[in-house]
């Protein structure tokens, strides 16, 4: 029941286990609804032919109470052995305390993309007069960049060492406060852009997009993000010169503040986006407010190479509305429907999309979706899943009528 990786395709059994994260605050609303309408488009897409066996593990707040660790070993080896997993919001203290699971998890996988479409679905609120014309698929570098994690904070021994180095070392004189600084490093690398932005490159080719956008600080920062600038260029005009001088795809660069302001003006420009770690985290959450918010973004992590991917909410645990059937469930089931494209159930994939495109268009919708709505129904968590879960039945219904009916 496993999925494995043989010539370069994923084999994925009929019966496949995928296992998954619950996730903190709303995550034990908004998962179990998730997985009940996925279930369902399954089943509708396939005749009870194909399903899925999930399989919890833990992380977050439910694994220290459990185990006494925030990640437990169990939980990335069971991710590295069935390749493919969902996962719902896990907390991260701001400040001192644990490092961020996500990022943990990305690391220990090698999930170097993070990918995040953002679309604007019909009766979604947007503060965009034309939100019609977003539609974009970012391409956010996962491993490196400042989230390496590599700092020091302030007043330590470590601290001190680092700005000797620089100092005494390297030559270093621009450092304002020195006594009072942390420290961290931004590490870039050849390898982690280049494999970015080859995949980009590809996504677009095989989806018959117009272009990839290289964007980036380099004016600052020439030597990390300016390099990322030019070893993309690079690495596109090597392997994908061909596809490049037929005009089959179109590399371009922009600086990443002018990207915020064009995104808002002239966001038909864009399609593919290929982008650092700290410029993807702003720029994904920046677009998706302008198109419903991050209830409405979904997200993976993935190593094409080795076909690991981890699906997941991409906003918070919300523990204000947690517990009490308030949550939009909308990112994790569109993050499901991606989990399905990825494993070739397509057909389960568009049964989701389809019932979540058409609630919005009937104005039905968890409250803090549907409050912006003229006329718009507020449903709670749950009713919001069965009514989703009511739409794939009556779309797989119509379309087993006999033709004129």
């Amino acid at each position: 029941m496993k999925i494995v990786k043989q010539d370069n395709q994923l084999v994925v059994p009929s019966i496949v286990t995928i296992p998954f994260i619950e996730g903190d605050g709303i995550g034990k609303e908004i998962t179990p609804v998730c997985r009940f309408v996925a279930d369902r488009a399954v089943q509708k897409a396939y005749g009870g032919s194909r399903s899925i066996d999930w399989k919890e593990v833990l992380a977050g707040e439910k694994a220290f109470k459990a185990t006494g660790s925030w990640l437990p070993d169990e939980t990335p080896a069971a991710f590295c052995e069935y390749l493919v997993g969902l996962k719902g919001p896990l907390t991260t203290p701001i400040g001192d305390g644990i490092r961020s699971l996500n990022v943990a998890l990305r690391q220990t996988l090698d999930l170097y993309v993070c990918l995040r479409p953002v679309r604007w679905i019909e009766g979604l609120p947007s503060p965009l007069k034309e939100p019609q014309k977003v539609n974009m698929v970012v391409f956010r570098e996962n491993t490196e960049d400042i989230y390496a994690g590599i700092e020091w904070q302030q007043g330590t021994p470590e601290a001190g060492k680092f700005l000797k180095f620089l100092t005494s070392e390297m030559g270093v004189t621009a450092i304002r406060f020195p006594k009072t600084s942390s420290f961290g490093v931004k590490p870039v690398s050849v390898e982690g852009t280049e494999r970015l932005v080859r995949a980009a490159i590809e996504y677009a080719l095989a989806n018959q997009l117009p272009s990839v956008t290289l964007v980036h600080k380099g004016n600052i920062m020439k030597y990390t993000e300016g390099g990322f600038k030019r070893w993309g260029y690079e690495l596109a005009q090597r392997e994908f010169g061909k596809e490049i001088a037929e005009g089959r795809i179109v590399i371009q660069d922009v600086i990443a503040d002018a990207f915020l302001q064009n995104t808002l003006l002239t966001p038909e420009k864009y399609s593919v986006v290929a982008t650092l770690n700290l410029n993807g985290d702003y720029i994904s959450d920046h677009l998706a407010a302008m198109v419903g918010g991050v209830g409405m973004a979904p997200g993976a992590n993935i190593c094409y190479e080795s076909g690991h991917a981890i699906f997941e909410a991409t906003h918070g645990t919300a523990p204000d509305i947690a517990g009490k059937n308030l949550a939009n469930p909308s990112s994790l089931l569109l993050s499901a429907a991606m989990l399905l494209k990825y494993i070739g159930w397509v057909e389960a994939a568009d049964l989701m999309v389809a019932a979540i495109d058409k609630s919005f268009a009937n104005r039905r919708a968890t409250h803090d979706i549907a409050r912006f709505m003229p006329n718009g129904q507020t449903l709670g968590t749950v009713a919001f899943g069965a009514y989703l879960v009511s739409l794939i039945d009556e779309t797989h219904a119509a379309a087993d009528k006999p033709h004129g009916f």
